[in-house]
């Protein structure tokens, strides 16, 4: 199946494969050789079927759905910049910059993204410090990564300083934030204003729009406090503080959780960037209450005291830990094998690839999407495109409420075939 045409639509007709004829078999999945799981008892979860998509020429926002990515710093923006060509620009050229080699498809009616704010340290942590602010730099770096244009306008906004007394170090983004929220007395009214100057295709939210901070108590019993100390701390995270903890999100934050077709939560680091979105009061009960599929993108890498020599199924034991209950239908987790070069690289830091123990993630009630997401370079990230024709699929079928035929991916457990 691919999603090279300019739309797709649903076949009216789609052979279903029912639990018990050929689905599964004594409750136990045919695509699992792993440990029984409650996938075909979940109402959440679509039964499996094979789906093919056929070009349409239907642009209506009904042949679409709504997306929520939520998440925090490189993680965040790189996946925006793959669900953002699913979006519909305010003027339909039919390709985004680089990407006009290739046509996307408006499958997105609506996205947005709901981004961490507990960041304290560089130019972010100035600002907040210095004009009582929120941190600007992971909703800056999202404003730019769905900006209609990565050029000019997302260069300015990328723009740091690099000399100059109280200047040096600054991005240029954050000083317009900065500046619009002093104008208008509403760091959430500053953050749609500056979306607005960058057209992004897709709205952006900060978890919480209360001053909030992080404190974290270490597998030592000591407590750290600041996301900046934390990160720095050599020992490992057990347990992650929001203070205030009775933040709340926007309304409009829990309005988009609501109305969502498809939400994310990943890849970033597991506790700043990810959990720390679950500490909000009211999020973790409107993920819990979602009508939406719920898709946790798991990191390629362990981290540093986040989640050092942690599995794929521990990432999503501690989310849940946090969110004081399961909130994931599906996870993506690469099973492609890392360079040598990378791997060497980053043991230097401590981290390596994250064991993708999938029968452990699937006896946690989480279906399972494996496949080569990952993307090489000077550092390894994932692979925007992949990610998000995935999720496509994912979106698609779940609107036809069938289980998606991917390409190059499969849902499986230790190894087996694809759909």
């Amino acid at each position: 199946m691919t999603l090279d045409s300019p739309n797709y639509s649903i076949p009216k007709s789609l052979e279903r494969t029912p639990p018990g004829d050929g689905g599964s078999r004594n409750g136990r999945s045919i695509l699992s050789k792993g440990p029984a799981h409650p996938v075909s008892s979940n109402p959440r979860l679509p039964v499996t079927t094979n789906l093919k998509l056929e070009p349409t020429t239907d642009r209506s926002p009904a042949a679409a759905f709504r997306v929520v990515a939520m998440g925090g710093g490189t993680g965040l923006s790189t996946l925006l910049r793959g669900l953002k060509r699913y979006v519909a620009s305010p003027v339909w050229t039919g390709a985004v910059g680089a990407q006009a080699s290739r046509t996307y498809p408006v499958l997105v009616s609506d996205l947005a993204a709901i981004v961490t704010v507990t960041d304290d340290g560089g130019s972010s942590g100035r600002l907040r410090k210095d004009f009582n602010i929120l941190p600007p730099g992971d909703l800056r770096n999202c404003m730019v990564a769905l900006s209609e244009d990565e050029t000019l306008i997302s260069r300015l906004f990328r723009h740091r300083f690099r000399s100059g007394e109280g200047l040096e170090g600054h991005s240029f983004g954050n000083l317009f934030v900065a500046a619009l929220a002093e104008i208008t007395g509403d760091f959430a009214q500053a953050i749609k204003l500056s979306s607005q100057v960058l057209a992004t295709r897709g709205h952006i939210y900060p978890a919480t729009i209360s001053d909030v901070s992080l404190t974290a108590r270490m597998d030592d019993g000591s407590v750290v406090h600041g996301e900046t100390n934390i990160t720095a701390s050599k020992r490992r995270i057990v347990q992650l503080i929001l203070d205030p903890a009775d933040a709340v999100p926007l309304p409009e934050t829990l309005d988009a959780l609501e109305r969502a077709d498809l939400i994310t939560i990943g890849p970033g680091s597991l506790y700043t960037s990810l959990i720390t979105n679950l500490l909000v009061k009211g999020i973790p009960e409107a993920l819990t209450a979602a009508r939406g599929t719920r898709v946790y993108i798991c990191n390629l890498m362990t981290q540093a005291n986040e989640s050092l020599n942690l599995t794929a199924s521990q990432h999503i034991e501690r989310i849940y830990e946090h969110a004081g209950g399961p909130i994931f239908d599906f996870a993506l987790v690469n099973t492609a094998p890392v360079s040598e070069e990378l791997r060497s690289r980053y043991a230097s830091e401590g981290a390596a690839p994250i064991e993708a123990d999938i029968e452990r993630i699937e006896a946690l009630g989480v279906r399972v999407i494996v496949g080569d997401f990952a993307a090489e370079g000077s550092v390894l990230r994932h692979d925007t495109d992949r990610v998000a024709d995935t999720l496509m699929k994912i979106g698609l079928a779940r609107r036809a409420d069938v289980m998606p035929e991917p390409d190059g991916v499969g849902t499986a457990s230790a190894g087996a075939g694809l759909l």
